[in-house]
């Protein structure tokens, strides 16, 4: 029997309790020693993930999260919430929701999970693009079942 998967995005974001502060230049917010998490959102998608795998109907959570090295750590969060193993992808370049998407294409197109969850949106640009990128990308439903 082929195992059935879940990939779960997590983003690495400011701390949704933080401040944010405009940079001088007005090109953006301030980030160099502020708190970062994981996406509220994306960690209500690994405790879904966790529901999904505690009901049979997955039997591996893979969390996902594309950006520098300290995305990581939003990869061992998702490793204490339940998840089974972590997949980096490495960048320093500043990611937009196309390119998300489409790196999580190729990732899902190598490794045949039967469910993608993606967080509703990130707090840090409310962009709510990527997920719906995706399914059109891989020609699915957002609503795919497993």
């Amino acid at each position: 029997m082929q195992k059935r998967i879940a990939y779960v995005g997590v983003k690495r974001c400011i701390d949704y309790a933080v401040k944010v502060r405009v940079k001088p230049d007005q090109t953006g917010v301030v980030t160099q020693n502020v708190k970062m998490s994981m996406n509220p959102f994306d960690e209500i998608a690994v405790t879904e993930a966790v529901k999904m795998k505690n009901e049979k109907n997955v039997d591996e959570i893979v969390a996902v999260s594309m950006g520098p090295k300290e995305c990581q750590e939003i990869i061992r969060r998702a490793l204490a919430m339940g998840a089974d193993r972590g997949v980096h992808v490495s960048t320093d370049e500043e990611l937009q929701p196309l390119a998300v998407a489409k790196l999580f294409k190729s990732l899902v197109e190598k490794e045949k999970p039967q469910v993608v969850i993606l967080g509703k949106q990130a707090i840090d640009d409310d962009a709510n693009q990527t997920g719906q990128m995706l399914a059109g990308l891989l020609g699915w439903s957002q609503g795919k079942r497993y």
